[in-house]
């Protein structure tokens, strides 16, 4: 043993590659692999590695960089230095693989030599060593690929609660230097993780449509990225695109459309928090045409969805879907429905979602949740006779979404209902309501300037 209990190449893993260096540390502790994710990430401090991306490192399936390796260390109590070997012998191993089928053939002479002397086996073999020089070609190792991952989950972290704008200029950037990598050559493996990165950026996109009200933009950054999704095999990130699309169609009135591809959506074997937002989308979308017991049914299957989730999904942000959102979707599909009594479960329903967002860490503080489950509260008080808009009216426009503005819009036109008998305090209220949506559509409020 080395000084402060590390381990050092004399210890006998000298001639170990990394993946099974990394199962013999991990099963002399007797931990799983989400252990030493969770071990990891609380040295690290954030969420950055899951039992599957450690199940990655032991199949050598992707080999880690040295800052993990770092960490990695710390974790294990070991020399950084022992598993910087044990990654030098795993690539050995597989270059020297690569290799020897590469020198199956004799050395040859230059294509125009060959050309020359009129050898139709040794122009072949010149072909054949040309391709192996061109599939040993790389744009982007492990490094890049693992670089590009951790950006994305940041962005999907940040999104909900940052301004929109400052967060589409590097998802952009993130998603068109992909889109370049793909287009080059890396391992198959690095392949997949790239479309998977490809098609959370192309996502991310679709949200920022979406905020902007740009619904046509949305649906074919939907598309590619349910084409990239499609390349990587994921089927939580197909599950997740279709819950994109779902949106789409519910914000562009086509809400039995929006059920239908929710519904669809929940065909994928898929782990994590995106059967409780499938649900909870199909269960808005058929309130609001009217399908009351439907829209019951699958707020019950969300509920059940929610108790029955293992783990914690890949990425966190735009891609998970927190207890809070939840309880903001049912409020808005208990309003849909109607009738006091869901009016009341509808109120309940977004005073929960305000709780757990206002106690969330910044990160996950979604403003646009937060507010929308604001109006959902206004208008449950509405309905039941209180003219209560406080905070909706104290807000800012500027970080308003398209869907909140028709939100507000809706909620202007529901004063003008012959219940409030055009009572000074509803027309005051509506027409604040109106000022605010009018600031909201502002091209101030959402610029224009998207990069190009």
């Amino acid at each position: 043993m080395g000084a402060r209990g590390h381990v050092f190449l004399g210890d006998g893993m000298g001639d170990t590659g990394i993946g099974a260096l990394l199962v013999r540390l991990r099963t002399a502790r007797g931990w799983s692999q989400q252990r030493v994710a969770d071990e990891y990430n609380s040295l690290e401090g954030r969420s950055a590695k899951t039992g599957k991306e450690i199940g990655r490192y032991e199949r050598e399936a992707r080999f880690p960089v040295p800052y993990t390796r770092k960490y990695l260390a710390l974790v294990f109590g070991v020399d950084c230095a022992v598993l910087d070997q044990a990654v030098a012998i795993s690539k050995g191993q597989r270059d020297g693989a690569d290799a020897a089928e590469v020198e199956i053939a004799p050395p040859v002479l230059p294509p125009e030599d060959t050309h020359v002397r009129g050898d139709p086996l040794s122009e072949d073999a010149v072909r054949s060593a040309e391709f192996a020089r061109f599939i040993a070609q790389r744009n982007a190792d492990e490094f890049v690929v693992e670089q590009l991952e951790a950006d994305v989950g940041r962005l999907a972290r940040t999104y909900v609660s940052h301004p929109l704008m400052e967060q589409y200029v590097e998802i952009k950037r993130l998603r068109d230097g992909a889109f370049e990598l793909l287009r080059g050559r890396q391992h198959p493996r690095q392949t997949t993780d790239l479309h998977l990165s490809a098609s959370r950026l192309c996502g991310l996109s679709a949200h920022v449509c979406l905020d902007l009200g740009d619904y046509y933009s949305a649906a074919t950054h939907a598309r590619t990225a349910r084409a990239c999704a499609e390349a990587a095999g994921h089927e939580g990130m197909l599950a997740w695109v279709r819950a994109v699309e779902s949106l789409i169609a519910y914000w562009t009135g086509r809400y039995e459309q929006a059920a239908r591809l929710a519904q669809v959506g929940r065909r994928h074997r898929a782990s994590g928090s995106i059967g409780a937002r499938l649900a909870s989308l199909e269960a808005r979308a058929l309130a609001i045409v009217g399908d009351t017991a439907g829209a019951l049914a699958a707020l019950s299957d969300a509920e059940r969805s929610r108790e029955a989730i293992s783990g914690r999904d890949d990425v966190l942000g735009v891609f998970d879907f927190p207890a809070a959102k939840q309880f903001a979707y049912a409020g808005t599909t208990l309003l849909a429905v109607g009738g006091q009594e869901h009016v009341q479960r509808a109120i309940v329903s977004a005073e929960t979602a305000i709780r757990l967002y206002r106690s969330a860490d910044g990160d996950d503080q979604s403003v646009g949740d937060l507010f929308a489950a604001h109006l959902d509260l206004a208008r449950g008080h509405l309905l039941l006779g209180d003219l209560e808009l406080g905070f909706v009216l104290q807000s800012s426009p500027e970080r308003m979404s398209a869907s909140i503005v028709r939100r507000l819009t809706v909620l202007g036109r529901e004063l003008e209902g012959p219940q409030y008998g055009g009572a000074a305090q509803a027309v005051y209220l509506r027409e604040r309501l109106q000022h605010t949506a009018v600031r909201a559509s502002l091209p101030a409020a959402h610029p224009p300037e998207l990069p190009t």
